[in-house]
């Protein structure tokens, strides 16, 4: 059988990756008009600590595979943009920090994990903030996971303004963390996963974590390919992370757990 080919970018996100492209260009001109050396892409890629630098840069740039908030704020402090520049959409509410600025004067941003406030009355608190239960369950990008037990280890604090943009339910709402590379450059190894439970019908091009009874718990985007679904990997390495091809009938056989909202993980 042909494997199919990935779901394209959508307009939105084909132009993120235009945007980001002409800074980048922006860039190569300065430091060529200015006689320094123009700065390549391995260059931008090792700025941003990722293993494959080169074609990780090509790829976003491209359009080949579709920015997320964290390469989005790396390659702003690679290339020295704000991050609305590249995509307001990703970007909403938040900015890069000052050079200058201290430990002492943290990042101010109103995105989802915005710092909390302290010394605030808790009744303003609660009410700018929705505390998600933090389970130590964890799904993985790979071959899959076996939860059986979970437990709540703490909460995470979430703007209630930030989800509601996002048409999410706090009370539909749980963390858990993804484990291996099979979903990177779009989740990485130990990152912070936010799902709405509330979105367990199959939807395509979306990232979901599902259950099923030979594989566990796993974490992959979900592609309508005709009369059949493709549990699929972001990772390029399709000999390491092969499609799963399913009849429409039998993706019910893998339980959907909840739709992946967000993700969070280190720079």
């Amino acid at each position: 059988m042909k494997k199919p080919v990935r779901t394209p970018l959508d307009e939105e996100q084909l132009a993120d990756a235009k945007r980001l492209s002409e800074i980048y260009k922006r860039r190569v001109r300065e430091a060529k008009d200015g006689g320094g050396k123009a700065i390549s892409q391995m260059e931008v890629g090792l700025r941003c600590g990722w293993n494959s630098p080169q074609s990780t840069v090509s790829q976003y740039m491209t359009g080949k595979v579709a920015l997320n908030l964290d390469a989005l704020v790396k390659l702003s402090d690679a290339l020295d943009f704000e991050p609305y520049e590249v995509s307001p959409t990703l970007a909403s509410g938040i900015r890069r920090a000052a050079p200058a600025q201290s430990k002492a004067d943290p990042l101010k941003k109103d995105a989802a994990n915005t710092p909390f406030p302290v010394g605030e009355d808790e009744g303003v608190i609660d009410d700018r903030y929705a505390f998600i239960p933090q389970y130590d369950a964890r799904a993985a990008a790979g071959i899959g996971h076996d939860n059986p037990h979970v437990e709540v280890k703490s909460t995470l604090a979430f703007k209630r303004d930030w989800l509601r943009l996002k048409g999410a339910n706090p009370t539909s709402l749980i963390v858990i963390y993804a484990d291996g590379e099979s979903m990177w450059p779009t989740i990485d190894d130990h990152d912070v996963l936010l799902l709405d439970t509330s979105k367990t019908d199959p939807a395509d091009g979306h990232v979901f974590v599902l259950a099923s009874t030979d594989k566990g718990t796993i974490v992959k985007r979900l592609i309508k390919h005709g009369a059949s679904w493709i549990i699929q990997s972001d990772n390029p390495d399709e000999n390491k992370y092969p499609d799963i091809v399913l009849p429409d009938g039998e993706i019910n056989e893998h339980r959907i757990i909840g739709r992946v909202i967000w993700r969070g993980g280190d720079l």
